[in-house]
């Protein structure tokens, strides 16, 4: 899928929500989950992801229900997904449907597992920061 055609794929899905994600997205939107900043129907590479929090490299996938070469697919997806360094969440539309305080609060801890994990732009930088976190850890 070259980037045009990608790029018009995910308008068009932003239109078409199911139930379960049009439910999580009043949820991530404007930054009310962590503070952090979430996409929807983002591109990456030649995927389109459900949501994506770019600064913290967290994809939020939200799934109904899967045939056998679905389910090949999303785990080759995952796989490409992870390689370029995401951590990808794959929640059922019933979780999000039935509970979605439970999927926020998964969602906010990767946030915050994520953050001891975030590089700096500039290397030492990003040290001394590690090194404070983890000193701050120590005295508590």
């Amino acid at each position: 899928m070259n980037r045009k055609s990608s790029t018009a794929s995910a308008r068009a899905m932003r239109r078409n929500f199911t139930d379960a994600e049009l439910k999580l997205w009043k949820r991530l939107r404007n930054r009310q989950t962590d503070g952090e900043k979430f996409r929807r129907q983002k591109p990456i590479g030649k995927y389109i992801v459900d949501f994506v929090c770019q600064e913290r490299k967290l994809v939020v996938e939200v799934d109904g229900g899967q045939h056998g070469e679905q389910i090949a697919y999303g785990n080759e997806r995952t796989a490409w997904l992870e390689s370029e360094g995401y951590r990808v969440l794959r929640f059922w539309n019933n979780e999000v449907l039935e509970d979605v305080e439970i999927v926020l609060d998964v969602i906010v801890r990767a946030l915050d597992e994520s953050e001891l994990y975030h590089p700096h732009p500039d290397p030492i930088l990003g040290y001394v920061a590690l090194s404070r976190e983890l000193m701050s850890f120590d005295a508590s």
